[in-house]
């Protein structure tokens, strides 16, 4: 009880606070933010540049170097910038014109970026009042006890470009979890997310720096330096990093001198002059300076003014600025190394400078400042003490400046030639994270964007820990600390005329901590590169080089001999290393095989169906016709084929390269056999013959026979096949010049087994087609010689084609023959099956022998008359059907009859199928054991 009552007691407590904190929170606010200040609007002087858009960016850079009289200072009043400074404004617009190509392209559809642009003027409390600016809704900020739930219009703060600014705003945003994304700020303190959780940056640690300094120093064997840095954090920080990385490299520091971070510290000019002297009176040649480009600027002028020249290494903060590149006698103070981070020109970035214009429907007062300044139509440089940035301005003077009205009418391309458009690379890329990151989190596809835009910060912070992106063909994430470890680049101030030019000589590449430098070179003959060798010509250092041959490799540079490649490993012509050959075979997931196993199943599913029905309508006359007991034998044999293509597929072993081609050459052959017994059945019934080789043609017409004979053959022949020259997998060496094993079935050594088994299938379909092209003029009710002949001619026609491809392809012969064996089962299936099936169902229900005979006439010939009469081998048919089945037929033309005698199976008066008989009594096979009548040849005359 007593611990609920303590509880109780501190709730009200607690509410009472978070009233009281709510209460301070918008004196305070209410205070700080009115519409307007003694004259002064507060969007106009603490942010200058704003667009309107659904979800907004702030952009906080310094377009000014400093604030006046900061150490005067001594009421709260607005702060006064100074001294707009080019570069700084040029990654400003470098933001801007990111947010405007991706609202143009539709990269988030449906969704407008849009920004606010505050300037830091370069000072850690200038850039805090743009924050409570940035994040105040309705035009306060309030105190809350929880900001989970917190929406400011600012979405994300891009910026500060000096690490003291970020720390300053990173603690402050923290309270807000509003990310603060830099592309400069480099200093090792904020990598740690405990204290700054988030700040998030597209730039390296200077961890990795310090490291790139050290390394660089110790390969030129500068192991005697010395070191100037600022007092600010990001000087201090560095140059404890140095410390620890000079050591390492066997590197010692002859002195280190500290300068006040900002120029207007009161003995800021002084405390130059006295580093200037240690500089001058150190053996030391060599000085790395972690300083603002301001500072060095003014240290340089003491330097120049005693004639002082030393070796310079430079750190990220001044290793680009062009202000010093252009100032007087640069060229006195000796030569400058330092690290950049990596940089890229932008030809779409440099047109947009050269027709500077503000987005439309906001505005940019840092536009109208640079364009009053660059076409003179301001006084400030004309006055008897100009500021320092105005003899750049007026070098590159336009001869037509203020001849208009309007100098923001007016454009030219002084920011492409006085900056380097190179260097806001990173503040581009700073960008494309964020639309990445929320293209995410708003759940955006092509067409648009589904999610909330007025989302709390801190989502979009978690989505940019883990966003992934590509642009300019390089890919780009953060690590576990929020950095980019995309490297650095090397660069050299070279003299040109008056000034200096910034090139790059070398890289150094983080995951692997080397320095990579663009060195002259005098040498013979080229380094041979990995994957080739050298072939030595008149001396040593002349050569030629030769790429490694097939099986061998070469993995570093400038080497003699080629490896060999390990065991089970390939390489090809000119590689550098071996890797396993990828092992090819129909695999079960791959589309072909895909589409051969569902073509397989169909036919079998085809050959179901098609069974059943000859089954349910076997006593119809489509069916007697096509014989039912034949019929279902072919469909066994057609089954399987189709099985024996389920072998095709897989990773091919002995006993799957034998069984598939016995399945094939079994199945197929009853088949054939079966369709060689219907046409040897219409070749008798219907061509004349001499008796005596008519009685023996008759006396071979046995169905079963022939049926288990010829199929007997083929088994014959696939069991020496087996013993003699059996399929195995293929062993034969892959190609020196492909990297792809084919694991496939080899049909034997000789492949005469095969052929064999082929020819053997493609002779019984020989003797089958002919049989029945000689018997094509018999009408179809009486005969299936044109399924047949089609079906006969496309087996053959498909594995003539089959075997030059088989013998020319190579990764896809494996896949040819099951495709053959799919096409030829298909067309038995679609010639002898399906067209009975179509009659059994829908065909005509009329028709009679009679009609049948009576659609038989033959135009042309004499007449033939068929008269009925009983033999006393055949049951004697009723008056009825006697009298109605005469009917003319052609002797010539359509049908030949000799002595021969042609016995019509009828079980029913409108039934009817054929079969031979001689002049002896013959014993019909039990297919036809019904009621018989024969036709003898009267005069010509053919009687029932």
């Amino acid at each position: 009880m007593k611990l609920q009552r303590y509880v109780f007691s501190l709730a009200p407590a607690k509410m009472h606070m978070c009233r009281l904190l709510r209460l301070l929170s918008a004196l305070t606010v209410l205070s700080s933010f009115p519409a307007a200040v003694d004259g002064c609007d507060v969007a106009e002087s603490v942010c200058g540049a704003q667009a309107p858009g659904d979800v907004v960016i702030g952009i906080m850079l310094p377009s000014h170097g400093k604030v006046k009289a900061v150490h005067e200072r001594i009421t709260p009043e607005n702060f006064d910038c100074s001294e707009f400074v080019l570069s700084s404004f040029v990654r400003s617009l470098a933001v801007i014109h990111e947010i405007e190509e991706i609202n143009a392209a539709g990269f988030l559809p449906g969704v407008r970026l849009g920004y606010l642009m505050c300037d830091t003027c370069s000072y850690a409390s200038r850039a805090l009042q743009n924050v409570d600016h940035m994040l105040a809704i309705n035009g306060s900020l309030d105190v809350k006890c929880n900001y989970t739930d917190f929406r400011p219009r600012v979405k994300i703060i891009i910026g500060a470009r000096y690490s003291e600014v970020s720390i300053a705003v990173a603690r402050l945003l923290n309270v807000y979890m509003v990310p603060l994304l830099s592309s400069s700020s480099s200093s090792p303190l904020l990598s740690d997310k405990q204290r700054f959780p988030v700040f998030i940056r597209t730039v390296p640690s200077d961890i990795h720096q310090t490291k790139a300094l050290a390394k660089m120093m110790a390969y030129y064997e500068w192991n005697w330096v010395g070191v100037v840095y600022g007092d600010d954090d990001y000087g201090k920080a560095a140059f404890q990093s140095f410390l620890r990385d000079a050591e390492a490299n066997d590197v010692c520091v002859a002195y280190q001198e500290v300068l006040p971070h900002y120029l207007d510290h009161s003995n800021s000019e002084e405390r130059i002059k006295q580093v200037a002297q240690m500089i001058r009176s150190s053996k030391a040649q060599v000085v790395l300076l972690i300083l603002k480009s301001e500072l060095v600027m003014a240290l340089f002028k003491e330097m120049v003014k005693t004639n002082t020249s030393r070796v310079w290494i430079s750190s990220d903060a001044w290793s680009r600025s062009s202000s010093i590149a252009h100032m007087e006698d640069i060229n006195k103070v000796g030569d400058i190394l330092g690290f950049t981070f990596v940089s890229s020109k932008s030809e779409s970035f440099d047109n947009y400078l050269k027709n500077l214009t503000v987005t439309p429907g906001g505005h940019n007062h840092f536009i109208e400042t640079y364009k009053n300044l660059r076409f003179n139509c301001s006084s400030v440089c004309f006055s008897s003490n100009p500021p320092s940035y105005c003899a750049d301005l007026l070098r590159f003077k336009s001869h037509n400046a203020c001849k208009f009205s309007d100098p923001q009418e007016q454009n030219d391309d002084y920011l492409v030639k006085a900056t380097d458009t190179s260097e806001p690379f990173l503040h581009r890329v700073s960008v494309w994270a964020v639309a990445n990151a929320l293209k995410k989190l708003l759940k955006c596809n092509s067409s648009t964007c589904s999610g909330e835009t007025n989302f709390p910060p801190w989502k979009l912070l978690r989505e940019l820990k883990e966003v992934k992106f590509e642009f300019q063909n390089q890919t780009f994430s953060f690590d576990e600390h929020g950095d980019f470890v995309n490297g650095y680049d090397l660069v050299r101030w070279e003299k040109d005329g008056l000034r200096r030019r910034i090139q790059r000589f070398g890289s150094y590449h983080i995951p692997d901590e080397k320095i990579e430098l663009d060195t002259p070179q005098s040498r013979c003959s080229e380094s041979c590169p990995p994957g080739s060798v050298k072939k030595i010509l008149n001396m040593s250092c002349c050569y030629n080089c030769t790429k490694c041959e097939e099986g061998t490799y070469s993995d570093a540079w400038d080497l003699h001999n080629c490896k060999k490649c390990p065991n089970e490993t390939w390489s090809l012509k000119g590689w550098t290393e071996c890797k396993p050959r990828s092992e090819i075979y129909l695999r079960w997931g791959d589309p072909h095989p895909i589409t051969i196993i569902a073509a397989a199943a169909f036919g079998v599913l085809l050959l179901i169906i098609t069974f059943i029905i000859f089954l349910v309508y076997r006593n119809s006359l489509p069916m007697k016709k096509a014989e039912v007991r034949l019929s279902c034998v072919m469909k066994f044999g057609l089954a399987v084929s189709f099985a024996s293509v389920i072998c095709f597929m897989g990773e091919p072993t002995v006993h799957l390269c034998r069984a598939r081609q016995v399945m094939y050459a079994m199945g197929f052959t009853l088949c054939v056999s079966c369709i060689l017994v219907k046409a040897y059945r219409t070749f008798l019934a219907f061509l004349p013959f001499g008796q005596i080789t008519n009685r023996q043609l008759h006396k071979l017409y046995k169905p079963p026979v022939i049926v288990i004979v010829l199929t007997a053959l083929q088994g014959i022949i696939c069991l020496f096949w087996l013993i003699f020259d059996s399929p195995d997998i293929d062993d034969k060496p892959p190609s020196p010049q492909s990297m792809k094993k084919i694991i496939q079935c080899s049909e034997g050594k000789t492949y005469i087994g095969f052929g064999i088994m082929l020819s053997y299938i493609a002779l019984l379909a020989l003797v089958g087609f002919l049989l029945a092209f000689k018997g094509r003029k018999v009408p179809q009710e009486f005969s299936e010689t044109g399924y047949i002949i089609f079906s006969m001619l496309m087996y053959l026609f498909v594995w003539v084609c089959f075997i030059p491809v088989y013998i020319t392809s190579t990764e896809e012969s494996t896949t040819v023959q099951p495709s053959a064996i799919l096409v030829s089962s298909y067309g038995v299936i679609f010639c002898h099956f399906l067209p009975r099936c179509y009659e059994a169902l829908w065909g005509s229900k009329t028709d009679t022998l009679e009609s049948i005979l009576r659609r038989w006439r033959v135009i042309s010939g004499p007449s033939v008359d068929l008269t009925p009469q009983t033999d006393k081998d055949t049951p004697t048919m009723n008056t009825a059907s006697e009298n109605s089945t005469r009917a003319s037929v052609s002797s010539i033309s359509t049908v030949v009859m000799s002595s021969e005698t042609l016995t019509v199976v009828s079980p029913t008066d409108t039934e009817m199928a054929i079969s031979p008989m001689s002049k002896e009594k013959i014993h019909p096979y039990p297919l036809f054991t019904r009621q018989v009548t024969k036709l003898r040849n009267r005069r010509r005359s053919l009687s029932f």
